[in-house]
């Protein structure tokens, strides 16, 4: 990564800014109708303020982490982005390619390319592939099929989808949104109901999780159906508007769950200390979407490592500076509530970002 000349992630953001034209970046950035749930995503993490132990061995410190029984160099995942190619043309199998040399897990989008085959061979990763319902059981049975045979680790439904949402940035550039846009009947995903959930556990050996959990009461009921994964999600702000951050409804998903399944979460997560509060409060991996995105945007998947380097850079530190040693170690105690300190919205993470000589 010599010639990567990153050395902040504020940088790769802004690299990215420059280029893409407006109409993907808008689509990048944006969320659904006010944008409410977008920010309260990164409000509920700028309100929480990390309070760290001392005098603790903290020479050497482990960021690992796992998910269905896959060793991870950080417990991240790169989640699932509707047509990432036209951020960087290999798509799909950019993101695995990424995943491999940084050690996390790649979650591919049924509404990108490559393939399902052709994002298993692009690299030796774990990944896990996430479906948008577009034909009827006998339609989903052969994708899973082909996901199981392309030696992928997990089955993602996303739950959180039924109907396309306005998203306006698109709508008043006359964009048609990638849900639209994509072939097969949307109106299957509206159909999608928990009877599909017990079908594919019944039919299916291979780990199942649903994308778009929100409620305690629907986490439960993934847990008794035997989920193996309870994916905290709002789609980045981009489905229901006026929702709740993610980070302000994992705790009590995490306690109802109790241990009974594993808890991705994703929403506004793009910093070190972001992911400590994540796993602090009790989830096992968090997902980066729109920071996966960036990072592609900027330069393809040399930078999405660079990225994630950074990352883990950030990670120890904070959880050397918490007085830590591994994210094992980190509880609730850890993370307090707190007044933010700047104003919520999808660049408040990064505060030295100066975006108006970009066109922004």
């Amino acid at each position: 990564m010599a010639d990567v000349p990153f050395r902040t992630i504020h940088e790769i953001v802004k690299a990215a800014r420059l280029r893409l034209n407006q109409t993907y970046w808008d689509y990048l950035v944006g969320g659904t109708e006010t944008e409410t749930t977008l920010k309260r995503n990164r409000l509920a993490i700028d309100s929480r303020a990390l309070k760290p132990r001392v005098l603790n061995d903290v020479s050497v410190i482990d960021t690992t982490g796992s998910l269905l029984g896959i060793d991870l160099a950080l417990p991240i995942m790169l989640a699932p982005i509707g047509s990432l190619q036209v951020f960087e043309p290999g798509g799909g199998a950019s993101a695995a390619i990424a995943a491999a040399q940084a050690g996390v897990i790649s979650i591919a989008s049924s509404v990108c390319t490559p393939s399902i085959e052709e994002i298993a061979a692009a690299s030796s990763a774990p990944k896990i592939y996430q479906l948008y319902v577009r034909g009827d059981e006998n339609w989903v049975d052969d994708i899973i099929r082909r996901v199981i045979a392309s030696g992928y680790i997990g089955f993602c439904l996303t739950v959180d989808t039924a109907v396309v949402s306005r998203r306006e940035r698109d709508i008043a550039k006359r964009v048609i949104p990638t849900s639209q846009s994509s072939p097969g009947d949307f109106s299957y995903q509206a159909r999608l109901n928990w009877g599909d959930v017990a079908r594919i556990k019944e039919k299916f050996d291979i780990p199942l999780v649903l994308k778009g959990i929100n409620r305690v009461e629907d986490a439960a009921r993934a847990v008794e159906m035997g989920v193996e994964v309870i994916y905290v999600s709002n789609h980045g702000g981009r489905q229901l508007d006026q929702g709740v951050g993610t980070l302000d409804v994992l705790p009590e998903i995490v306690k109802e769950v109790g241990g009974r399944a594993q808890i991705a979460v994703d929403g506004g997560f793009y910093r070190g200390t972001d992911i400590l509060k994540a796993i602090a409060l009790g989830a096992d991996v968090v997902g980066l979407g729109r920071l996966e995105a960036w990072a592609l945007a900027a330069g393809g998947s040399p930078v999405l490592v660079r990225c994630l380097a950074i990352l883990k850079h950030e990670i120890e530190e904070s959880l050397a500076l918490c007085g830590v040693t591994s994210f094992a170690d980190l509880d609730a105690s850890f993370v307090v509530n707190a007044p933010p300190v700047v104003q919520a919205d999808v660049f408040s993470a990064f505060p030295l970002l100066d975006l108006e000589d970009a066109g922004y």
